[in-house]
Order: C-alpha cells, then sequence, then structure tokens
C-alpha cells in the first residue's frame, strides 16, 4: 500500500497520512479525539493541501472501561476509521506496534486516547519534519505537563538516566505523540520483539531525529491525580530501553578496570624500584604487595567482563533484529516542503 501511495504521488499531489491510538481506558476521550482528528482531515482536504488522511487506526488493548463499543460506534460512519482488537492486554508499545504494521501511510502519526495530544499540532510535525530534513519527529512539552513539579521532574530525570547509561541522546526527547516516515516505521515495529524498546528500535533505522515543543497536557493526570505509568512500568521501560541499546555503562566499567591495572603496574614497578634500591623506605612489607595484586587482577576481571557483556550486547541486537543498514525514500518531502513555503509566504 505505501509504494501505491508513492506511485500516485505525481498525480494526486497527495501525501498519505495515517494516525495510530492505542486504547486502554479511553471512553470518555475517544468521541473528542476523533473530531478533532477529523477536522485535521476536513481541513486538508477543503483547503487543497496534498496531504491526506487515509486512515486512523485504533488498537482496543483489552480495554475494560467500554472503549471498544465506542470505537466501533465511530467506525459505523467513518469508513476511514480502523479498529483492532488485541487478543488481551500486550501494553501501549505493543498496542502501537500493532497499530503501526496495519498502517498504510507515507509518514505515521502515534498519539495517545486522552487529549494529551492534539490532532491539530500534525501539521506542525510535519512542516518541522520537511523543513529539517528528518525523518523521526518527537513532541516535546513546552511548558508542565502534569502540572505537578515532582511528577514532571521524575520524568525527566528517568529520561536523563537512562539516557545517560545507554548513551543515546535521543532518549530525553522520546514522547508517544510522534510523527515517523512510515517505511521506516513499519520497518521497526517488524523488527521489534517482546522485549525491543520501540523508540529504540526507531534508532537503529535513522539518525535524523529531532523534537518540536508543543503545549502538551496530561488532562487524566490534572483531573483525577492517576497517572497511566506506574512505577512499575517506569521501571520495565527502563530495563527494555537498557536491554535494547549498547549499554556504554558496560564500557565505562571496563575503562576503570583498565585504569586499575594500570595504576597496579606503576605502583608495582615503583615499589620494586625501591625494593631493590632503597629497602629501607619501605618499613612493613607484604601489605602493599597483596593489596596491588588485588587491584591489579580486579582491574583484569573487570574488563574480561566488559568484554563478555559487549559480545552479549552485540549477540542480543543482532536477535533483536538491528538492522546492518535500510534504505529511505525522502523525495516526496519536497510536495510538502513546497506547500508549507507557500502556506507561509499567503
Amino acid at each position: 500500500m505505501a509504494g501505491l501511495h508513492h506511485a500516485n504521488i505525481g498525480i494526486m499531489n497527495k501525501i498519505a497520512i495515517t494516525t495510530v491510538t492505542p486504547v486502554y481506558s479511553g471512553r470518555n476521550f475517544l468521541p473528542e479525539l476523533i473530531v478533532k482528528i477529523e477536522q485535521v482531515r476536513d481541513r486538508w482536504r477543503n483547503t487543497q493541501a496534498p496531504l491526506e488522511l487515509i486512515e486512523a487506526i485504533f488498537v482496543n488493548d483489552a480495554s475494560e472501561d467500554g472503549s471498544l463499543p465506542v470505537l466501533y460506534e465511530i467506525q459505523k460512519t467513518r469508513p476511514w476509521v480502523n479498529v483492532i482488537n488485541l487478543s488481551r492486554n500486550f501494553g501501549q508499545h505493543q498496542a502501537t506496534i500493532a497499530g503501526i504494521l496495519h498502517s498504510s501511510g507515507d509518514w505515521v502519526v502515534t498519539m495517545d486516547e486522552d487529549l494529551q495530544h492534539d490532532p491539530s499540532h500534525i501539521d506542525t510535525l510535519l512542516e518541522s519534519a520537511v523543513k529539517s530534513d528528518m525523518d523521526i519527529i518527537y513532541a516535546n512539552p513546552e511548558q508542565s505537563v502534569h502540572e505537578n513539579p515532582l511528577r514532571d521532574w521524575t520524568s525527566r530525570a528517568f529520561k536523563g538516566l537512562v539516557s545517560y547509561a545507554t548513551g543515546n541522546p535521543h532518549v530525553r526527547e522520546f514522547n508517544s505523540f510522534r510523527l515517523i516516515r512510515g517505511s521506516i516505521a513499519r520497518a521497526s515495529g517488524s523488527v521489534c520483539s517482546h522485549g525491543t524498546y520501540f523508540d529504540v528500535a526507531l534508532c537503529w533505522f535513522s539518525s535524523r531525529i529531532s523534537s518540536v515543543k508543543l503545549p502538551l497536557k496530561d488532562v487524566r493526570f490534572v483531573e483525577s491525580g492517576k497517572s497511566g505509568y506506574t512505577m512499575r512500568k517506569l521501571f520495565s521501560h527502563a530495563r527494555r530501553m537498557i536491554v535494547s541499546s549498547e549499554t556504554k555503562i558496560v564500557r565505562f566499567g571496563a575503562a576503570i578496570g583498565f585504569f586499575a591495572m594500570f595504576v597496579a603496574v606503576v605502583v608495582g614497578a615503583k615499589i620494586l624500584f625501591n625494593k631493590l634500591f632503597y629497602p629501607e623506605s619501605i618499613p612493613v612489607e607484604g601489605w602493599t604487595s597483596l593489596f596491588l595484586a588485588l587491584m591489579f587482577f580486579s582491574g583484569l576481571l573487570a574488563i574480561l567482563s566488559g568484554i563478555v557483556l559487549e559480545y552479549i550486547s552485540v549477540i542480543l541486537l543482532h536477535i533483536q533484529g538491528k538492522p546492518t543498514f535500510f534504505v529511505v525514500d525522502r523525495l516526496t518531502d519536497r510536495f510538502l516542503l513546497d506547500y508549507y513555503q507557500d502556506k507561509k509566504k499567503k
């Protein structure tokens, strides 16, 4: 399907957009969300924009609040709405991946169910992507998302810690409101296993990743004080991020081991020199040698452990599907770039 859209670009001048929304407890938000998505779709059609929202995919992740009947009612009057019903609860990332793998758009927009992500900002994401020649654009909040300083600080600290541990600078930008080039989105989704973190997989396929500041607000948390992310889920996210990444901390440990060995050898050589030529400078014998021996072999073990863990990391990334290379077509971006430049002039 994606290839068909590319083939029709020259005739229709339309670039296909797909939205993907995982649903778990969205009954109270879905009617308003679909209206907002439909407004974007109608605006593009009415203004003759080179964009077509061809499908809005909602993935029911075994919701228990009555979201599924609401989705089916929405689907009855809107043929461009596609409802996917998972067999059980798999989690937000897995549900997002399922929706992406059922998509056919040239660009895929993922968003939450709870109105935290306004569909009217899709244009901002698209404009940022084509102007900066990016493949992936994340929406980052320009102000407090939860209206709770502790909650916001915890979220930033969590991402910063994982970013440092994995050596991936894009972790700080990760957000469920994202615009992804369709081919990259589907390729990333197809290689994800149960333990793969989807955003890390995206980094395997493109380094053209950026973010834009948008007015995001977690309405559900502000009104109820309840977050969709429990401490258990946050630790699960951190674990999958680290397992899916080349961990910088492993190399850091090996470097410390090398430094310990180096210090042990230098100090040991100095003590041996004193022992041979200035024996009176060593009042107590044995303790220093024992300490240096422990330091040397501990450093050696740290280096060998680092090498083994590095090999395991490489094998794990290979098993998870990290590609050797990937080919992407960015030629259609010029249609969008011309559109946004003309729109700005007008």
